[in-house]
C-alpha cells in the first residue's frame, strides 16, 4: 500500500528520500510528503497527485543542509486524496512529524480525548490523531521532568541547556512517549518519527503493517519495502511486530514495545538488484514483468527438479497433510484455485480453496491433521496475515508461499516456499503468479512422491508434467513477441467493449477469474469470469453484440462442452475470442491458437495478461498504477 522511507546519515537527505519515494511509487499513492530537519527545524511539504507535484514544491525551498528527513506516498483511507491530508502530519505544537501505514481504528475515541484537551486538527486523518498523541504524550514527561512542556518549539533551546547539552535524555523522553502512545492506538501501524528534540535520530515502529531498516556504513534506513534503499544497501533487518527500532547515522537499536528490552536482530542479506526494479528498456513495468517469465520459470525450477524428482527441503520436516485448505486472495487465490486440481489428482489430498477476508470472519471447522497453505506475492496481504494467524491460533501447520524474504507471512509460518519471482514492481501481479502456479505444481508433485503414488498411470503423469515444465521457458521465450503481436490485435479490435465475459471450465476456469480480473484491474472495463456450464444459469440474458465473450479452453475432455458454449453465446449475436489450442476446432469471431503443450495454462496465463496490458495501454490508462490500486493490501 503507501510507501515509506526514511534516512540518517551523511548524504543530503531530501534528494535521497525522493529517490526512495519513487522507487516505492509501484505500491499506488495520491499523494506525497517529506519531512526534514534544516538547521534544527522542522521543514515539512506536501502535494497533491503524482511526486512531480512534490518536487516542484521542494524545488522553491533550501533543503542542502538536510542529512535526516522521513517520506511518504499515501493511498487515501481516512479523507479525500487531497493536500491536507496527505502525510507526513505534524504535532499542535510543532514538536515532532509522523509518516504512517495502516488504520489506527479507534482514532475517534483518542481524537475526542485530544480534543477535550484543547488540540485542534486539520485534516481528515487518523494519522494525525496519533502525531498529537504522541505529542500528547511528550508534553506530560517534559512537565514531569522539567515543569513545563507545551510550546515546544519555543522552548527547544532552554531544554538542552537544562540537560547540559545531554541529548541522551531526550532519546530516553521520546522513546517513552512513543511508545505510550502506540500502547494506546489500536489497529494497525507502520510509522515513522522525526523530532527537532532528537535532530540525530528517527524512531519507527511497527503491528500488523510491513516496515524494515537499511542497514549501511555510516547510514542507515527505515522503509516499507527494500527497492526504497536498494541503491544503497542490501543489508535489511525486518521489524517484528510490537518493535521500535532508534536510528542515528552511526548505529541502529530494536527494543520490544511491550518490555522496553533490547532485541538482537538478524541482518539479512537481499539477493535482489536495482536492475531488477528498473524498466530495463520496457516502456512500462507490467510488459517487462510479463516478457521476463521465461526467466521466472527458469528461476523457480533452479534446484527443485533433481534426477526426475521434486526437491523442496523445505517441506522435509512436515508431514504429507490429510487434508489442504488453500487460503489467499486476488490474484493469489485464483492460482490457489488453479492448483486445486493438481494437488487432488497428482497427490491425492483432498483440498479446499477459500478467500482469505471470509475465511478470518466466521467460525471455520477444520479437520485434525488439515495443513494451511498461505499465498501471498508480498507475504504482508492483511486479511492473509489475519487468516493464518487465526489457524496458528488453533494449532495447524502453516505452509506459506510468497515471494519477498523476511515478510511477515515467510516469518510466521511453519515452513515457506520462496516463489523467486524477483522484485514484482507493476501494481497489477503478473510474473507472480506464474511463479505460483509453478510451484503448486512441483508441490503437488512432490507430494505424490512423499505418498508412494508410483503406479504406472501417476509415475507417467509426473514424468509429463516435468518434462513439460523443464520444456516451457525455451517455449515461452519465442512465443511472447507473437502473443504481444495478437493482444495488441484483439486490443484494438474490441476496445469498444464495455464489459466482457470470460468462460472457462476445469483448469481454465482459474485462468478465466485470473483474465477477468486482469481486464478490469487495468482498462477499467467491467469483465465477469464464470465456470462455463454456469452460463445457461442466468448469465446468459446480457449477451448482446456489443457484450464480447473470452473463452479460454485447452485440448482435454471439457472442449466438446466449451464448444457448445461458445455457439450459444453466437447464437445470441454475442462476439467471441477463443483463446484454444491448435487442435482445437471451433468457428468463432476471432481465434487465437496456444501451441500444443502438456501444461497449456502456462501459455495462456501470459496471452490474457497481454490482452489487459494491450487494452489498457491503447486505452491511455496507467498500466503499472492503476488508480484505486495499491500493490500489498495491507489494510482491510
Amino acid at each position: 500500500m503507501c510507501g515509506i522511507i526514511g534516512y540518517c546519515g551523511r548524504r543530503p537527505a531530501v534528494p535521497l528520500v525522493i529517490e526512495g519515494l519513487s522507487r516505492l511509487e509501484y505500491r499506488g499513492y495520491d499523494s506525497s510528503g517529506i519531512a526534514y530537519l534544516q538547521a534544527r527545524r522542522l521543514e515539512l511539504v506536501r502535494a497533491e497527485g503524482k511526486l512531480a507535484m512534490l518536487e516542484n514544491k521542494l524545488a522553491e525551498r533550501s533543503s542542502s543542509l538536510a542529512t535526516i528527513g522521513i517520506g511518504h506516498t499515501r493511498w487515501a483511507t481516512h479523507g479525500l486524496p487531497v493536500e491536507r491530508n496527505a502525510h507526513p502530519h505534524r504535532s499542535q505544537n510543532d514538536a515532532l512529524a509522523i509518516v504512517h501505514n495502516g488504520i489506527i481504528e479507534n482514532y475517534q475515541e483518542l481524537k475526542d480525548v485530544l480534543s477535550s484537551e484543547g488540540y485542534v486538527f486539520s485534516s481528515d486523518t487518523d494519522t494525525e490523531v496519533l502525531a498529537n498523541l504522541i505529542s500528547f504524550e511528550l508534553d506530560s514527561l517534559l512537565v514531569e521532568r522539567f515543569g513545563q512542556g507545551a510550546e515546544f518549539s519555543k522552548k527547544v533551546e532552554e531544554y538542552i541547556e537544562k540537560s547540559n547539552q545531554n541529548s541522551s535524555i531526550f532519546i530516553e523522553i521520546m522513546e517513552e512517549a512513543f511508545s505510550n502512545a502506540l500502547k494506546k492506538a489500536h489497529g494497525a501501524y507502520a510509522v515513522v518519527l522525526l523530532s527537532p528534540m532528537i535532530p540525530q535520530n528517527i524512531f519507527a515502529a511497527r503491528l500488523a503493517a510491513p516496515l524494515l531498516l537499511g542497514i549501511g556504513v555510516g547510514e542507515f534506513f527505515v522503509a516499507s519495502d527494500v527497492p526504497a534503499f536498494l541503491p544503497y544497501t542490501k543489508d535489511v533487518v525486518f521489524l517484528e511486530d510490537k518493535e521500535i527500532a532508534i536510528l542515528s547515522d552511526s548505529s541502529y537499536e530494536v527494543k520490544s514495545l511491550e518490555t522496553g528490552h533490547v532485541v538482537k536482530k538478524e541482518i539479512h542479506h537481499i539477493p535482489w538488484d536495482i536492475q531488477g526494479a528498473a524498466k530495463d528498456g520496457h516502456k512500462h513495468f507490467m510488459l517487462k514483468e510479463i516478457m521476463e517469465q521465461p526467466k521466472v520459470l527458469r528461476d523457480c525450477l533452479a534446484g527443485r527438479v533433481q534426477d526426475g524428482k521434486i526437491v523442496l527441503p523445505e517441506l522435509d520436516g512436515i508431514a504429507v497433510p490429510t487434508r489442504i485448505r488453500i487460503l489467499a486472495c486476488g490474484t493469489s487465490y485464483n492460482a490457489g484455485l488453479w492448483s486445486q486440481h493438481y494437488l487432488e489428482s497428482l497427490a491425492q489430498i483432498p483440498v479446499t480453496v477459500e478467500i482469505a477476508s471470509e475465511f478470518r470472519y466466521r467460525k471455520p471447522l477444520l479437520s485434525t491433521g488439515e495443513l494451511i497453505l498461505v499465498i501471498s506475492q508480498s507475504g504482508e496481504t492483511a486479511d492473509t496475515l489475519g487468516a493464518l494467524r487465526l489457524c496458528k491460533e488453533r494449532g495447524h501447520t502453516v505452509l506459506g508461499l510468497c515471494n519477498v524474504l523476511g515478510s511477515s507471512l515467510a516469518r510466521e509460518a511453519d515452513a515457506t516456499l520462496y516463489t523467486q519471482a524477483g522484485p514484482e514492481i507493476s501494481v497489477a501481479s503478473t510474473k507472480a503468479m506464474l511463479s505460483q502456479m509453478v510451484l503448486l505444481l512441483l508441490l503437488s508433485s512432490y507430494w505424490g512422491q512423499r505418498k508412494n503414488l508410483y503406479d504406472d498411470n501417476a509415475v507417467k503423469t509426473r514424468e509429463t508434467i516435468l518434462q513439460g515444465l523443464i520444456s516451457l521457458p525455451a517455449v515461452l521465450d519465442d512465443l511472447l513477441p507473437a502473443l504481444r503481436k495478437k493482444a495488441n490485435e484483439l486490443a484494438r479490435k474490441y476496445a469498444f467493449a464495455h464489459s466482457f465475459f470470460y468462460l472457462g471450465r476445469g483448469l481454465a476456469y482459474a485462468l478465466a477469474l485470473e483474465g477477468a480480473l486482469k481486464l478490469k484491474e487495468l482498462s477499467y472495463i467491467h469483465a465477469e469470469a464464470y465456470a462455463s456450464g454456469e452460463m445457461k444459469h442466468g448469465p446468459i440474458a446480457l449477451i448482446e453484440p456489443d457484450f464480447p465473450t473470452f473463452v479460454v479452453a485447452f485440448d482435454d475432455e471439457h472442449f466438446p462442452k466449451v464448444r457448445s458454449g461458445i455457439l450459444e453465446v453466437q447464437s445470441r449475436q454475442g462476439k467471441v475470442i477463443a483463446l484454444v489450442q491448435e487442435n482445437c476446432h471451433v468457428e468463432c469471431e476471432d481465434m487465437w491458437y496456444l501451441p500444443e503443450t502438456s501444461l497449456p495454462e502456462f501459455l495462456a496465463l501470459p496471452a490474457m495478461q497481454l490482452f489487459s496490458y494491450e487494452m489498457a495501454d491503447y486505452l491511455g490508462k496507467d498500466v503499472d498504477q492503476p488508480r484505486n490500486l495499491a500493490k500489498s493490501v495491507t489494510v482491510e
